[in-house]
């Protein structure tokens, strides 16, 4: 009994963490819905960077049907699933490449779990924590800057960004100063601890943000060591600030 007793929560620890870097949840019973207070916001435009294969475009439909959405997403297998998935969906579009800082052809590494796929290496500690995130293959993709796609989307405001691209989060950023500066909410992918080399971790993001008008307001989905339970990554919630203070957000 002692010995199940002591492998049953590392166990569980490993399940949840699995089912979170698929964008699934999984928890007790509660009165509060991943992102549903997002359905007190008038979100017109949702941009979805590192769609994968719709987890969280799916989502988002049910909470914001209303919303125009744009997904983009690198991988061409991924890429079709995403477009099966949300083909009904009349205010999508998708679209079969990276956002960055640039335009070009770069070098993605593959993984064999499709939502670790990242344009960085991976560091060690994501192959030690997620044995099954370990293996990954050199493909190229098309990449672009957000700001030179923005005069063929319809961006009405406010907007809503999610960014979930395995440590190419300040690229985006970087690459999209004007979409930024119309964009109300940022739900941005960040790591406390390094899984990929070269990545910009919470830190780095929380200072890149602070400079341009939003303030942190907490997080979704933390996903845990399995072996120790300590916080490798968040869906960190980021807010414009004179939104933020608004009585009403519309």
């Amino acid at each position: 009994m002692r010995i199940a007793h002591a492998w049953s929560r590392p166990m569980k620890a490993c399940m949840k963490s699995f089912f979170r870097l698929c964008g699934l949840e999984v928890s007790r019973c509660s009165p509060f819905e991943p992102y549903g207070w997002l359905r007190e916001w008038p979100i017109r435009t949702i941009l979805d960077v590192g769609a994968n294969v719709g987890q969280f475009a799916s989502q988002m439909h049910r909470l914001l049907p209303d919303a125009r959405m744009y997904s983009f997403e690198p991988l061409p297998d991924c890429y079709r699933q995403l477009l099966q998935k949300m083909e009904q969906v009349e205010k999508f579009r998708a679209f079969n490449f990276a956002l960055g800082d640039r335009n070009g052809r770069e070098q993605i590494y593959r993984n064999d779990f499709t939502p670790s796929s990242s344009l960085l290496p991976m560091d060690g500690q994501l192959a030690r924590s997620f044995p099954f995130a370990a293996t990954a293959t050199p493909q190229q993709i098309e990449i672009r800057r957000l700001d030179d796609l923005a005069e063929e989307l319809a961006l009405e405001q406010p907007i809503l960004m999610k960014i979930d691209v395995q440590g190419m989060e300040d690229k985006v950023l970087l690459g999209a100063e004007n979409v930024l500066a119309r964009t109300s909410i940022l739900l941005v992918e960040t790591s406390f601890r390094t899984l990929y080399k070269g990545q910009t971790l919470f830190d780095g993001i929380y200072r890149l943000l602070g400079e341009r008008g939003f303030i942190f307001m907490g997080s979704e989905h933390n996903i845990r060591d399995p072996k120790d339970g300590r916080v490798l990554q968040a869906d960190s919630v980021f807010m414009r600030q004179n939104e933020v203070t608004m009585d009403n957000p519309g």
